[in-house]
């Protein structure tokens, strides 16, 4: 953090995060460490629940299920403060198997000690794949703690994650244990007035519902065509495209915030040298 920022890859470099508050201050953290000035635009929010009925019921028969697959952090601190309110002892919890994405399984340690998959592909196939290579996965009881999707589109990540485990004969039981909502545009006038004179570099996307949320509060694709897009990871990337946005960085490290920093600080410093 002593070296002059001049020297950094990201130097001068305006980065719009979208990222919900919870994430885009550790995006924030790994851009400045690369040099680069984020801006915060974050274009959804994580909220609690407005109706616990459905997570109540799945957490008091918890011990019917074999495995409980996270596919984020928001879901792993939902449900365990949930628990919590209901005084659900966590050892009712530690006697399921219990996966967790990269980076996420420290929080699930952090909240009960025990974590028993992390895929090597940090990803909804990479949970996939390594549960379809373990003898008698077929009829194991698989709860998938997800998102509520409110005022926007659902992305396709969690029900095809579904399909997929059911396809390997598991009887999966998504509950809602968070909410994942869009927020009003009449609050970033201003940063969205940056990105229309150009004035923002490049902007990053953590997720579809981030791209999503981002494509109703422009006009047209003219209010962001002098911006780079990146994406985190493949799976937001291959959903951009496929609502029309032109990426142009990808992170290959998409288990952690510090790989997608350092993937936007590879596509400056290969651009540089080849200037």
């Amino acid at each position: 953090m002593l070296t002059p920022s001049r020297e950094l890859p990201l130097y001068s470099k305006r980065i719009l995060v979208t990222a919900p508050r919870n994430y885009a201050c550790r995006l924030s953290e790994q851009i400045i460490k690369q040099g680069g000035l984020p801006v915060l635009m974050p274009t959804i929010e994580i909220c609690y629940l407005s109706n616990y009925t459905n997570l109540d019921a799945a957490l008091n028969r918890i011990a019917e299920f074999d495995w409980i697959v996270f596919t984020s952090r928001n879901g792993i601190t939902a449900f365990f403060h949930r628990m919590n309110d209901l005084n659900i002892p966590v050892s009712l919890v530690q006697k399921c198997q219990l996966c967790a994405l990269g980076k996420d399984a420290e929080s699930l340690l952090y909240f009960c000690g025990k974590v028993d998959l992390i895929p090597t592909e940090s990803s909804p196939g990479g949970i996939v794949a390594e549960l379809a290579k373990m003898p008698q996965i077929q009829n194991q009881k698989v709860l998938i703690p997800a998102p509520e999707v409110v005022g926007l589109p659902e992305p396709d990540v969690v029900p095809n994650l579904i399909t997929d485990l059911q396809q390997l004969g598991i009887e999966v039981t998504r509950v809602p244990t968070y909410i994942t909502q869009g927020l009003d545009t009449s609050i970033y006038s201003v940063e969205l007035n940056q990105m229309r004179q150009g004035t923002i570099d490049v902007i990053a996307f953590s997720s579809t519902a981030e791209v999503e949320s981002f494509l109703t509060m422009v006009n047209s694709q003219s209010d962001y065509e002098r911006c780079i897009i990146a994406c985190f990871g493949p799976y937001t990337t291959a959903n951009a495209r496929k609502l029309g946005v032109d990426v142009s960085i990808v992170s290959r490290d998409y288990s952690s915030f510090e790989g997608f920093a350092e993937a936007i600080a590879e596509f400056f410093t290969l651009t540089s040298n080849s200037d």
